[in-house]
């Protein structure tokens, strides 16, 4: 598996249970503060588009994984 094949799974782990944290309606409410987490997630992706840099990309790479396609 690829560097950013990992980033994207890892992301989208961490939206949906920070939703799942975060929201009312859930059965694994605990704060509404898990959703400031999903923003922060959320930003990081969208910088990441723009500056072409992760920093969790960089230290999967440095921990071995490959880069690529």
């Amino acid at each position: 598996m690829h560097s950013w094949q990992i980033v994207r799974i890892v992301a989208g782990i961490f939206i949906l249970l920070s939703l799942a944290l975060g929201w009312h309606g859930s059965p694994l409410f605990q704060s509404e503060w898990w959703l400031a987490f999903t923003a922060f997630v959320g930003l990081n992706l969208w910088q990441s588009g723009f500056t072409r840099w992760c920093l969790m990309e960089t230290l999967l790479r440095k921990a071995g994984i490959r880069s690529g396609c």
